[in-house]
């Protein structure tokens, strides 16, 4: 096996040690369009360190997933993220910088976007974060 693909298995078997702590904040809902019942993801927001840090993962079901990872796909639903109405405004830093991250990216094809993110506040150290952020 490749190189990449040990530090990629090494790493999400690290990310899955927070599953208990993530899905215990999250109540078993996904922390950006609230869906439960369904099956969840770790999602890690601009990894910064070598160590997997709990402060940068969040859980997020499958639509969720897909939407991010694969926004060019056919199945590229910008009305689902009208739901990030809620998330922009979650005390939890990670799900606010990755909420209003995907708001940007919205915002080049949705108006709506760019006014719900006209009403977003961050504090400094999240808007240095969300520079950091780079989306697929």
């Amino acid at each position: 096996m490749s190189k990449g693909h040990d530090r990629y298995h090494e790493r999400n078997c690290g990310l899955s040690i927070f599953g208990k702590d993530l899905v215990r904040r999250s109540g078993a809902h996904c922390e950006l369009c609230g869906d439960h019942g369904v099956k969840l993801h770790i999602y890690e927001v601009a990894a910064v360190s070598k160590l997997p840090d709990l402060n940068h993962c969040l859980m997020v079901c499958d639509v969720c997933f897909t939407q991010i990872e694969k926004p060019k796909s056919q199945s590229q639903d910008n009305n689902h993220w009208r739901c990030l109405n809620h998330s922009i405004w979650s005390e939890v830093p990670v799900v606010k910088v990755l909420a209003v991250a995907i708001l940007k990216r919205v915002a080049e094809q949705d108006f709506w976007a760019v006014q719900l993110l006209e009403q977003v506040y961050l504090e400094p150290e999240e808007r240095e974060w969300l520079a950091k952020v780079q989306l697929p």
